[in-house]
């Protein structure tokens, strides 16, 4: 079967079609060499079907003569290939530096809350074990994880990112690190005034009295439940 324009052109510039896809903004171009090299390949030739032919997509050497399923189905193969490279790549000292023009441009985004004054974030793996949980924003400056604020990135795999690549990049800019000897926080006030710890305990009180009110209802319905058997 012959490949139409759009798919030659797909085949002949992937990655560029890949990071230019909407929901793709957190990824980084992988350079030729990393691909080229085998070593930086070991062992995902078991995690990913097609491993040949989707990694030749990818590097512009796809030339296998294929129905549209499997082409389908090695598209696919190279979309998850290119993000289990990824992960690896983005660790390496280059990898690091391309992340880093992105996390200067902010092109991951800002931090959601408030206090944080919209610092930049980085994006962030809960596992680094694929299809476990999509990828979250880190933001160095409270040292939370947030959802991303675009729905577009909640099929992205957060393994494509790792769990260790922002504390990785700090640690090799450590300059980026904000100051956090006097973290802003919220304080809870009523016209203007800071509400006091007394009111702080009355909540804490409140919530245990309901607490303890429902473990009471349980007991009685049980001990009638015993009565009823008897």
């Amino acid at each position: 079967m012959e490949a139409s324009s759009s798919d030659s052109d797909c085949t002949k510039y992937w990655i560029d079609w890949f990071l230019g896809a909407q929901g793709n903004e957190f990824f980084c171009e992988i350079d030729d060499e990393f691909l080229s090299d085998r070593f930086n390949m070991t062992g995902l030739n078991t995690e990913v079907v097609y491993y040949q032919y989707a990694l030749n997509l990818i590097m512009d050497a796809f030339e296998y003569d294929c129905d549209d399923s499997t082409r389908e189905q090695i598209e696919r193969s190279a979309r998850h290939l290119y993000g289990l490279i990824h992960a690896r790549y983005i660790l390496t000292q280059r990898g690091l530096q391309k992340m880093l023009d992105k996390f200067k441009n902010g092109d991951f985004g800002v931090c959601p809350r408030v206090q944080c004054q919209k610092h930049a974030v980085l994006p962030i793996g809960l596992s680094d074990v694929p299809h476990s949980a999509p990828v979250k924003i880190f933001c160095m400056k409270c040292e939370d994880v947030y959802n991303p604020p675009l729905a577009r990135f909640a099929t992205i795999d957060g393994a494509y990112f790792g769990t260790s690549f922002p504390f990785l990049l700090f640690q090799a800019y450590p300059h980026l690190i904000p100051n956090k000897i006097a973290p802003d926080r919220f304080v809870p006030a009523m016209f203007g005034f800071k509400i006091h710890e007394h009111a702080r305990l009355a909540r804490w009180q409140n919530v245990k009295r309901l607490e303890m009110t429902k473990r009471l209802e349980q007991y009685e319905e049980e001990e009638r439940r015993r009565k009823r058997i008897r």
